[in-house]
């Protein structure tokens, strides 16, 4: 008996602390997913509410570090001062019709807002108000939810670790005609980070390459510090504008893979066109990554070689002695900002499923000089 005591108590205390985890209003929850979207860490969210990070990672978690659509009013339903005039009605002893005609309203519109709330003797206009927008809290069933033969089909082909882009491009081939059969990868990625949907099962988020739990923000961690000090880094700040449109072909963004048992790819991403080259180096030292970047972009024609887009490894430590020998700029990305290179960070992550940082992954890569 007095064992079952402790365990009730245990339990008692354990749903109160998860109870205050939740506890921040709609202000604060607004905020909190603001911070998070430019990039906050959860530390610095918590120390802002002044809650552990733990809580704040709950949260979020719910979500999936999607931020929710902010609620709006339907145009079709009663307003705030549409209420106060029922209410008012109600009290000089005007009738439904007489309410419904000066709100021009259907008198079963009137009718059911009255009744819904108590009827004329109890009707409260703030009461009324709340209700009805606590009652319109009704989730979108998700598309997937709804088409079966399209959900195992997506459910699949994940399996398989397909991305959520290679499915949604896949499907719209597979059946050209057929708009029932299409999804977008956003949705996907939806029904995988937000559970609450209970759609696609949590296991096949370990499918996606990233293996992340939680979307983040494309803006966190851009506050860091950087892996070393590179002597006359030229800043990505001072690129010219020539570069940021892709208009002009020649420009790359570049970075540096390692692998199982010190193996190690320089990867090469044509910023105008996509392009990509894979070098493969015997070791991520400077001297050896400059000397296997310099023989491969000399191979290029010149129009091909304007600039080269690095992030903040050190292995491009020598970036001078490849400007020399490639007749091509170096400038470096701001510190943790990998963004800053998308289309060579995509590429990455493709590789990764085929280039693992642990051995994990059976299929292996050959590299070579050309996609």
């Amino acid at each position: 008996m007095q064992h079952h005591l402790i365990g009730m108590i245990f339990l008692k205390v354990v749903f109160m602390a998860q109870g205050k985890r939740d506890r921040l209003s709609a202000e604060q929850r607004s905020d909190m997913w603001y911070r998070w979207k430019t990039g906050e860490s959860l530390h610095e969210i918590g120390r802002a509410f002044g809650k552990g990070h733990g809580s704040i990672r709950f949260l979020l978690t719910q979500r999936g570090g999607i931020v929710p659509a902010a609620r709006r009013r339907s145009p079709r339903t009663l307003t705030l001062a549409e209420r106060e005039d029922i209410s008012r009605g109600i009290a000089s002893g005007s009738s439904i019709r007489e309410l419904a005609r000066g709100l021009h309203r259907a008198v079963s519109t009137v009718s059911r807002e009255v009744a819904r709330h108590g009827g004329r003797p109890l009707y409260r206009v703030s009461e009324a108000d709340s209700q009805a927008w606590e009652s319109a809290l009704r989730p979108k069933v998700c598309l997937l939810a709804t088409r079966v033969k399209l959900r195992t089909i997506v459910a699949s082909k994940r399996i398989l670790d397909w991305s959520p882009q290679q499915i949604s491009g896949w499907l719209k081939i597979r059946y050209p005609k057929n708009e029932s059969m299409r999804v977008s990868h956003e949705t996907i990625y939806r029904s995988l980070f937000i559970q609450a949907r209970g759609v696609l099962k949590k296991e096949l988020i370990q499918h996606l390459r990233s293996k992340r739990l939680i979307r983040r923000s494309k803006h966190s961690r851009a506050d860091g510090q950087s892996r070393g000090q590179i002597v006359d880094a030229i800043s990505i700040r001072e690129r010219p504008a020539e570069i940021e449109d892709r208009a002009i072909p020649g420009h790359w963004e570049g970075d540096l893979l390692s692998g199982t048992k010190n193996s190690h790819i320089a990867t090469l991403v044509e910023r105008h066109s996509r392009f990509t080259m894979l070098v493969k180096v015997l070791s991520k030292d400077t001297t050896t990554v400059v000397a296997a970047l310099s023989r491969h972009v000399r191979k290029l024609p010149a129009s091909l070689r304007r600039s080269l887009t690095w992030d903040r490894g050190l292995e491009m430590a020598k970036h001078k002695s490849f400007t020399v020998a490639t007749n091509v700029k170096v400038y470096f990305c701001d510190p943790r900002s990998p963004w800053q290179r998308g289309s060579n960070e995509n590429t990455n992550g493709l590789l990764r499923q085929y280039f693992p940082k642990k051995p994990t992954c059976p299929a292996t890569l050959n590299p070579t000089s050309t996609r």
